[in-house]
């Protein structure tokens, strides 16, 4: 059998049915009904945060946030994540500015963050790469002496703490992601968690045609609803989060015990005080005997599909061609030529994670 970066975490056939049965007799199938409503409430008790809103996908939830905090101008970013980020700035049409990343757990490089900010930015929109945490004290510094939103994209941090705080209590907002891909999936889903109510307010009316509770159109908003069969996996999915986690904390340290004595092959450091959630299994190739290509294409030929993550970056898509210089984000560039994320997923066998090692080893 092939095996794939990825696959996707599902509750037992019967376990999903179950929670899905009542749906025939309510009729209630979208429109924020019993099954949305629990589920945000299991989040926000779960990702200790005070307000959650759930979305049909991540990125339109992305997109809104940005939208309801009526953004302006420059938005500073990272070009080492998936298309979703940019996109969802330049779609609310501001402009991206992009940071360069560290070489430590990829994540935007603080260091260079203030020397990028003008009188036309707005907002800084980091990424948990990964799920490894980005330095949330200094950014609130920054964002704070120059009066600017934060929204990080949590997309790969469901479930991540560090020193015992979720990452879910971080800036204006955090998005997360809940793509079938994803640590913890509704199938097709995601979310946006804050600290304030009058936010949620706005977010669940943009995301309802600008529809307030008494059926006002305040806003001009869309529709990006959580169905209910979305919000019963996640229910499902919910109860055996802790268990998946655990699973994949197992693969990881067998990846690191096979791997982790070859110098040329690079993984990302542990942060300290960081509960991870293992969402991810990167490793640069670094002066190793064949590059990251060439290993690519030897696990390909052996039904192994690992992933160049994130390669190209985002500033070098062709739909941005000529707008960004690369020159200007040389680390993570590098890293985008090195990297490539190795099959992770909590039901794959120690044995397989042996061979993918072996492959990669031969």
């Amino acid at each position: 059998m092939k095996i794939q970066v990825t696959r996707s975490s599902l509750p037992e056939f019967e376990e999903y049915v179950d929670e899905i049965k009542d749906l025939w007799d309510s009729r209630w199938l979208t429109n924020m009904g019993v099954k949305h409503k629990q589920l945000e409430a299991e989040l926000e008790d779960y990702l200790a945060v005070k307000d959650v809103s759930l979305f049909t996908n991540g990125h339109l939830a992305l997109e809104m946030a940005i939208e309801s905090m009526g953004l302006e101008g420059e938005v500073i970013t990272t070009p080492f994540t998936f298309a979703s980020t940019t996109h969802a700035i330049v779609r609310n049409g501001l402009e991206p500015v992009f940071c360069d990343v560290n070489s430590d757990d990829f994540n935007i490089d603080v260091e260079k963050l203030e020397s990028l900010i003008t009188d036309r930015t707005t907002a800084i929109i980091p990424v948990h790469v990964f799920g490894n945490i980005c330095d949330v004290k200094t950014i609130d510094k920054i964002a704070n002496k120059y009066n600017l939103k934060v929204i990080y994209d949590a997309a790969h941090a469901f479930g991540v703490t560090i020193d015992g705080v979720s990452v879910a209590n971080f800036g204006d907002a955090s998005m997360f992601s809940f793509h079938a891909t994803k640590v913890f999936n509704t199938i097709e889903g995601g979310a946006l968690t804050s600290n304030h109510q009058v936010l949620k307010d706005k977010l669940n009316a943009l995301k309802n045609f600008g529809m307030n509770c008494s059926g006002n159109i305040d806003y001009i908003g869309g529709n990006a609803k959580m169905s209910e069969f979305q919000a019963a996996m996640g229910l499902c999915n919910l109860r055996h989060i802790e268990d998946d986690i655990s699973k994949r904390k197992q693969i990881v340290n067998r990846y690191r015990g096979n791997l982790g004595d070859i110098r040329e092959i690079k993984f990302i450091k542990e942060q300290k005080g960081v509960r991870s959630n293992y969402s991810y299994l990167p490793v640069l190739f670094k002066g190793y005997k064949q590059n990251r290509d060439e290993v690519f294409e030897k696990l390909k030929k052996q039904g192994v599909t690992p992933r160049k993550y994130f390669y190209p970056l985002t500033s070098d898509f062709p739909c941005y061609k000529g707008r960004f210089n690369q020159s200007y984000t040389p680390v993570a560039k590098e890293i985008s030529e090195k990297i490539l994320c190795l099959p992770l997923y909590a039901d794959l066998s120690l044995k397989d994670v042996d061979r993918i090692c072996e492959i990669i080893l031969s």
